[in-house]
């Protein structure tokens, strides 16, 4: 089976064929850490994790590097704010996007880089991108222009911006040649608290752009396999990218598969401050799971859009359930003594499997072979219709999975508190008893203590909640 990729750069979904061997070189751009990240930032996280995961079990040795922008206006201005140096705060939510990260099980990342640590590499590129015609000076700062590189704009299909970009550093320079030139080098303004490094044209920071082809030069060349990044990334950001390094080079293409993840709204709206709908990584996990995210986000095709609301995320749960009853069932099962002729064939579900992740990382797809072997393996093991070895080659799938979706088989373990416990065990002797009013009633008082009661077919379960 070969594995197709859907390339934002040729519209159309491509054999993935390596530029040498099974070495992949793939770069996601990171978070600009100013503040917490949030759910839309962990769909686009969880979905390059998820590729990455599988792309390394189908035998391909991939190289992940991810930058972290911690130099930038939003940064500056909120340290500002806040009455702390830029550094100090760039350092904190870096950590706190770490954390994030670990907490989500995202965490195939081979490298992480900080543009600041890079500005050496940052400054020979702007250096080169004047020797060859591509940028000018004016007086607050170094530009590129983007009428000296004829395919500006192949990436996106246009070279004006529109609502839905992300613009991080607006360059709105009134001497700038083009509408569209975007800011390589910034001066520095002269004020104390701004970060500034040394350069041939005096002291300054670098523009948003050029940090992440700084970056890949250094670890990756001029060429590598993939580049990922949510879709309002793709203008001017990635088009930016494109022009610096292939005006560099003069190598094309500087990226062969361009793979992009869908917005992630929130009943229906764009997530914003302003609108109170804006919910950051850590406040969904005070309330759900890791696990429950990472499943949520994985039901829809990483291109495609996702609308986040409370009733979405209880269907979800109510799915994610389904498959934590279906694993403990099936490392509960009994096995049948006498011998019978079993049709069970795991190699069915593998294959389909195999063919959806196959066709651009078609998590929808692949996650419906999951329900369909519970569907199939359900009945085997009500009327214990199942074989050790038939149930050993589940498990073995299952793990397979969870290994790429993070979402089966690791379960957060919530400590009951022994007087819950003690409480349950008294329910559930009434219940033997048949005292249904008065085990009801210890129900009712576990559930004021703030634990629910979940009489399932692999016994009784004690949930917070």
């Amino acid at each position: 089976m070969s594995l197709k990729i859907y390339n934002t750069l040729t519209r159309k979904k491509e054999i993935f064929k390596p530029r040498k061997g099974k070495k992949v070189n793939m770069f996601v751009c990171g978070p600009t850490v100013y503040d917490y990240a949030h759910i839309g930032h962990a769909r686009t996280y969880i979905a390059f994790d998820v590729i990455v995961k599988y792309l390394r079990k189908k035998g391909y040795d991939v190289f992940y590097l991810q930058n972290i922008t911690d130099v930038d206006d939003k940064i500056i201005n909120r340290a500002k704010e806040e009455g702390v140096s830029w550094k100090e705060l760039a350092r904190k939510f870096e950590r706190e996007y770490k954390k994030d990260a670990k907490s989500l099980g995202v965490d195939s990342v081979s490298k992480y880089a900080r543009a600041t640590e890079h500005i050496k590499e940052i400054i020979s590129q702007v250096e080169r991108l004047l020797k060859k015609g591509f940028a000018y000076q004016i007086e607050d700062g170094i530009y590129y222009d983007i009428s000296k590189f004829k395919d500006y704009g192949k990436l996106s299909g246009r070279t004006a911006l529109q609502a839905e970009d992300a613009v991080s550093r607006i360059d709105e320079s009134k001497k700038k040649k083009n509408k569209g030139d975007f800011c390589l080098w910034k001066f520095w303004s002269g004020k104390d608290w701004e970060p500034k490094w040394r350069s041939p044209w005096g002291y300054g920071r670098p523009g948003w752009h050029i940090e992440d082809t700084a970056i890949t030069e250094k670890y990756f060349g001029p060429q590598y396999e993939i580049h990922g990044g949510a879709r309002d990334l793709i203008f001017p950001h990635h088009e930016a990218e494109i022009a610096q390094m292939e005006a560099i080079s003069e190598k094309k293409p500087m990226v062969k598969y361009w793979l992009h993840t869908g917005f992630l709204t929130i009943n229906g709206q764009k997530m914003s401050k302003s609108l109170g709908n804006f919910i950051t990584i850590r406040e969904f996990l005070n309330k759900h799971s890791a696990r429950l995210l990472r499943f949520f986000v994985l039901k829809s095709h990483y291109r495609s859009p996702i609308d986040y609301s409370e009733k979405a995320i209880l269907q979800s749960q109510n799915e994610l359930e389904r498959i934590d009853e279906f694993v403990e069932k099936i490392q509960n099962a009994k096995f049948k003594i006498q011998n019978f002729n079993s049709k069970f064939k795991i190699d069915k579900f593998k294959n389909k499997f195999e063919e959806a992740m196959d066709d651009d990382f078609n998590t929808p797809k692949a996650m419906a072979v999951i329900f369909e072997l519970i569907r199939e393996v359900n009945p085997m093991l009500d009327k214990n219709q199942i074989t050790q070895e038939e149930v050993k080659q589940i498990l073995e799938f299952l793990k397979f999975i969870d290994e790429i979706f993070g979402f089966i088989l690791k379960k957060e373990r919530v400590k009951i508190p022994e007087e819950i416990k003690k409480l349950a065990q008294k329910r559930e002797i009434l219940r033997k008893e048949k005292k249904w009013e008065e085990a009801d009633k210890i129900r009712e008082e576990i559930k004021k203590l703030g634990y629910e009661i979940q009489d399932t077919a692999g016994g009784t379960k004690i949930k917070k909640l």
